[in-house]
């Protein structure tokens, strides 16, 4: 079997209180899956293209909700690396309720993913022909797997494969000047580059406006088609290699679920993207997902594919200078 997108990552079982509970109330949760890569991988999937996700996970029930889930969703599930030893990762999310912030209480040391090595990897996937993008996220950097996600890229690469690459920091898993040069190889490979605003003025320390920040990031990465630049519920601006700059709003949305909205971008961006359309068009399905996602319990982008078609219809993107 083919593949449009391959991702490699891991996942995790998500306990949240119900009803708006202090976690330390709880005498119940709510689980859900949910990680970056495979949360991608799910909305490629629901917008009918063909995704597989790499990772390694414990053989117990939590590795196997893991596992299920994500082929109920369309994911090809069958690269996953299966072990008896270490453990499956868990984290504990507490939704925001203005004022309160949200909280996250992460529980994932020494989980199956974290121990992975570069001789696990299923080399037959990457082969010339197996798939035509590989996407990463520097949460995978950051849990420890360097290593293996540097294997799984220089794979990729002589295969031909596409490269997308989303930084997505996250401070608790590492520090800022570590992030900064543990990034740095996958961002000067990409293809395609995610950035969100708040990061490329933390890890980058870029300053000003968006397309003062843009041009900044394209001045230190000058390899990739397009570097895009997401900026919550301000949308979204994008750079190409032709020096076009390009900005999408957000789609209004009732929010239930923040968690996962810059995955769902990243599966629309990257669903035109390979569908060859052009960037303009590729904000928009990403948009389009991000505000989707945010109307849906879970981590996962459970959109509707003709209802992606209609809204991104209805929404042109503008250029700027």
């Amino acid at each position: 079997m083919t593949y449009d997108f391959v991702t490699f990552g891991e996942t995790m079982i998500r306990f949240t209180p119900p009803d708006h509970q202090r976690l330390e109330m709880a005498s119940a949760f709510e689980t859900h899956v949910g990680g970056s890569e495979s949360n991608t991988a799910v909305g490629i999937a629901r917008l009918g293209m063909r995704a597989a996700w790499v990772s390694r996970l414990t053989d117990n029930p939590l590795g196997r909700i893991i596992s299920g889930t994500l082929a109920r969703w369309g994911v090809d599930t069958s690269h996953i690396v299966w072990t008896q030893s270490d453990r499956v990762g868990t984290y504990y999310y507490e939704p925001e309720r203005s004022p309160r912030p949200a909280q996250v209480i992460y529980d994932r040391a020494g989980s199956a993913f974290a121990r992975m090595t570069p001789d696990e990897v299923p080399a037959e996937l990457f082969q010339p022909g197996n798939a035509r993008l590989l996407h990463l996220t520097g949460i995978t950097i950051a849990a420890g797997v360097s290593a293996a996600a540097e294997r799984v890229l220089e794979l990729a690469q002589a295969a031909g494969w596409k490269f997308s690459f989303d930084v997505n920091h996250r401070a608790r898993m590492i520090d800022t000047p570590s992030a900064r040069a543990a990034y740095e190889p996958f961002a000067g490979a990409a293809d395609v580059l995610f950035i969100s605003e708040n990061d490329a003025r933390l890890v980058y320390d870029f300053a000003g406006q968006p397309n003062e920040i843009l041009r900044s990031l394209r001045d230190r990465f000058p390899a990739p088609q397009v570097i895009v630049l997401t900026r919550g519920a301000a949308g979204a601006v994008a750079l190409t290699a032709d020096g076009a700059l390009l900005s999408q709003s957000a789609f209004p949305a009732d929010g239930v679920d923040r968690l996962g909205r810059g995955d769902a971008f990243s599966a629309g961006f990257l669903y035109a993207y390979l569908n060859g359309y052009d960037t303009g068009l590729c904000l928009r399905w990403g948009a389009a997902l991000a505000a989707a996602k945010f109307t849906i319990p879970g981590d996962l982008p459970l959109v509707d594919a003709a209802q992606m078609q209609t809204l991104v219809a209805g929404t042109p993107t503008r250029s700027f200078r």
